[in-house]
C-alpha cells in the first residue's frame, strides 16, 4: 500500500509547493509510482508540472464537494513516466464554505484518496498556506506530514501552532498520522543566520529533522516557469541533487520501517 504524505505549513513562502513538485518528481525518477495531489487553490503544483489551471475542467474540488470519482481526473504528466497529477483549480477557494454542512467534512479527501493507495508507492499532497478545512482534510487523509521550514529569522514562527494542529488531528481524526520530518529549505551557506536557524531547529526537534537540507538555488526558482521539475530543467543543479537525496532518505526510512516486523521475527 502506498504512503500518503502531506506537505504542510500554514506559513507562506517556505517552499511547500517547490518541495511537493520536486520530491514527487524525484520519487518518480527513482521509478516509484508517484501521484502529486494539488490541494492549493493557487494551483501552482498543477502549473509546475506542465498544466494550465485555466484548462482544468475537473479537479480535487469536484471530488471533495460533488463526489466525482477521483479515478476520472488523474492526469498523466507525460514529463516523467511514473508521475501522475490530481490537479487543483481556483474553485477550491470556495470548497471550505460549501463543505461546512457536509457530514464528515474533514474526511472528504481521505475518502477520495485512500482507494488510490494501492495504485501508487507514494502520494504527495501539496497543501495551501493555511490551517483551514482543506489542510485539515489533507492531514486526515495522510499517513505522514513533511513540514518545510525556511532557514530565515521567522522560521519557527507558527511551527508550534502547526504541530498543535497535527496533535489535535492525531487525537480526533487520524491516529496514524506521523511527522515524516521537518525539511529545512532556502538554506544559504554564506549566511550566519541560516546556520543559526539550522542549529536551532535541530536542537529543538532532533531526530525529526531531515538530514537533507534544500539550498537556495537559481535552477529551483527557474523550473516552474518552464512547467517542469528541476530534475528535468537541470539534473546536475544543487536543487535537483538535494531533492533526489530527500527522496532517497524518505524511501530508506520507509523501507526500514516496513522491515522492522520481519527483523523482529528474525531476532526471535
Amino acid at each position: 500500500m502506498g504512503k500518503i504524505i502531506a506537505v504542510a505549513n500554514q506559513k507562506g513562502g517556505v517552499g511547500k509547493t517547490t518541495s511537493s513538485i520536486n520530491l514527487a518528481a524525484s520519487l518518480a525518477a527513482l521509478e516509484y509510482r508517484t501521484l502529486l495531489v494539488d490541494a492549493d487553490p493557487q494551483a501552482n503544483a498543477t502549473s509546475g508540472v506542465g498544466f494550465d489551471p485555466k484548462d482544468i475542467q475537473t479537479s480535487i474540488y469536484e471530488c471533495m464537494v460533488d463526489g466525482i470519482n477521483i479515478q476520472d481526473i488523474i492526469l498523466n504528466t507525460n514529463i516523467l513516466p511514473h508521475l501522475d497529477l490530481i490537479p487543483s483549480h481556483i474553485d477550491l477557494v470556495g470548497a471550505e464554505v460549501e463543505m461546512i454542512n457536509l457530514p464528515n467534512r474533514e474526511e472528504k479527501m481521505k475518502e477520495a484518496l485512500r482507494p488510490l493507495a494501492d495504485q501508487y508507492d507514494f502520494i504527495i499532497i501539496d497543501c495551501s498556506p493555511s490551517l483551514g478545512l482543506i489542510t485539515v482534510n489533507a492531514l486526515t487523509a495522510a499517513h505522514s506530514v513533511i513540514v518545510p521550514v525556511q532557514c530565515e529569522y521567522f522560521a519557527l514562527e507558527g511551527l508550534g501552532k502547526l504541530l498543535n494542529t497535527i496533535k489535535i488531528i492525531q487525537s480526533r481524526l487520524n491516529e496514524e498520522l506521523e511527522i515524516e520530518g521537518i525539511l529545512l529549505t532556502m538554506y544559504d551557506v554564506r549566511l550566519r543566520l541560516s546556520n543559526q536557524v539550522v542549529e536551532e531547529v535541530k536542537l529543538h526537534f532532533q531526530q525529526l529533522v531531515f538530514d537533507t537540507i534544500i539550498p537556495r538555488n537559481v535552477k529551483l526558482s527557474e523550473s516552474p516557469s518552464f512547467g517542469i521539475p528541476v530534475i528535468l530543467h537541470d539534473a546536475e543543479s544543487k536543487g535537483s541533487i538535494s531533492y533526489l537525496n530527500l527522496a532517497r532518505e524518505i524511501v530508506e526510512k520507509n523501507v526500514e520501517a516496513a522491515g522492522e516486523p520481519e527483523a523482529a521475527e528474525d531476532a526471535a
